[in-house]
């Protein structure tokens, strides 16, 4: 590659750079004025002064967008847990799944507009499926569950139920679960918490 070249390819990586700011800039601004279901990729490419094009080969839909938002705080999270984990070997694996689940649901209450949009921007049901088993946050936690619920059988060995018990308790923790649990019915955070102990946990 002759110097022209170079030159050009840092000029191309960095416009790449500022506009992947400008997109992301725009968007969360337009999420907080609006709410992520209300904003459409056209709004959020006009608003970052960028085409679409350049907005779609970054980002296929407002889920990628909000993971990418909201992607530093994930790995917080999940250093979070690790670090807990780490520091709990030695309690029961109850009690430690319930501290996970508390994790969660602290930071499903502080980021749910961003993480509503990672889960639910898709429109059919089918693309939302594959979203979720594609979701980073989702295969995370569902390796975490599936872990801990097999501590809670027979030691070393991995139980089909501990897949299904992990699944049922990431959709009660999905958004559309959580929000009627929340709004419609009333419960704190810490009352969700207990009941779904109380539900998956012996």
């Amino acid at each position: 590659m002759n110097e022209m070249e170079r030159n050009h390819t840092r000029v191309e990586r960095r416009d790449a750079v500022e506009n992947r700011q400008r997109i992301l800039n725009a968007a969360l601004r337009l999420f907080e004025q609006h709410g992520v279901e209300k904003v459409s990729m056209n709004q959020i490419a006009m608003e970052a002064e960028v085409g679409p094009g350049t907005l779609y080969r970054r980002y296929s839909d407002k889920s990628e967008l909000c993971l990418d938002l909201i992607k530093d705080n994930v790995d917080l999270l999940f250093e979070d847990i690790d670090s807990f984990l780490n520091q709990n070997k030695d309690e029961p694996p109850n009690r430690r799944l319930k501290e996970v689940i508390r994790f969660f649901i602290r930071f499903r209450e502080n980021k749910a507009q961003l993480l509503a949009g990672v889960e639910d921007s898709a429109l059919s049901l089918t693309k939302r499926h594959s979203l979720r088993t594609q979701s980073p946050i989702y295969n995370e936690l569902h390796q975490l569950f599936v872990q801990l619920f097999n501590e809670m059988s027979v030691a070393g060995q991995n139980h089909p139920d501990s897949v299904f018990k992990a699944d049922m308790l990431l959709t009660t923790l999905s958004r559309d679960s959580y929000t009627f649990l929340r709004e419609v019915r009333g419960f704190t955070p810490d009352t969700v918490l207990e009941q779904v102990c109380l539900t998956f946990i012996r």
